[in-house]
């Protein structure tokens, strides 16, 4: 009797300890081992960020290549310059997390590169600087939201530091588009080229 009461005290007692590690494994599935405890909701950010900032690097380099105006040149110039930047300090960041990222532009951003490069001049600068207040409206609200909801303090980091460079892209980018309006094209020619882009 006295045994068959410790035998039942030490199988609840198993059962309570794997009751409660499992409890723990669910609370928390996205934490886990893989890719050096990055959590999936930080991964695709990583994922994200690197296939945006490739595709920033390559929409600078034809800005500096296609574009008419001095300010677009300058704007595709800093593209370049500082998304290169933050591309490398993400790399080193997946490098350090066992995480690897993507190493080609993705559809849509290919797609978007394929037909500014068929633009030269006033056309590519109206087009390419319209994409770029588009993107960068997204890349703000993405990187504000990883900087807070980041559940890996580096990602937090790389998030924080980047977000304050992206938001100065913007309201360059915003500043350059109405200096357009007048010169490019008559509103006719402006509508086709958004009607290319959608």
């Amino acid at each position: 009797m006295h045994l068959s009461r410790n035998l039942l005290l030490a199988s609840a007692v198993s059962l309570l300890l794997s009751g409660a590690t499992f409890a723990q494994s669910s609370m928390a599935p996205d934490t886990s081992s893989t890719n050096g405890g990055v959590s999936a909701a930080d991964r695709q950010f990583m994922d994200k960020a690197a296939q945006g900032g490739m595709a920033e690097v390559e929409l600078g380099q034809l800005a500096e290549q296609n574009g008419q105006s001095a300010d677009v040149k300058s704007f595709g110039k800093r593209m370049v310059d500082d998304h290169t930047k933050a591309n490398d300090q993400l790399k080193q960041l997946a490098s350090q997390k066992d995480v690897t990222l993507p190493t080609n532009l993705d559809a849509k951003d290919q797609a978007t590169k394929d037909r500014l490069s068929k633009l030269q001049g006033a056309a590519f600068d109206k087009a390419y600087m319209h994409d770029m207040v588009t993107d960068h409206r997204k890349d703000v609200a993405e990187f504000k939201h990883e900087s807070m909801a980041a559940k890996d303090p580096a990602v937090k980091n790389f998030a924080s530091t980047t977000l304050p460079t992206l938001e100065s892209h913007l309201q360059e980018a915003e500043k350059i588009v109405p200096a357009m309006s007048g010169s490019a094209m008559s509103k006719s020619g402006a509508a086709g080229t958004m009607a290319q882009q959608h």
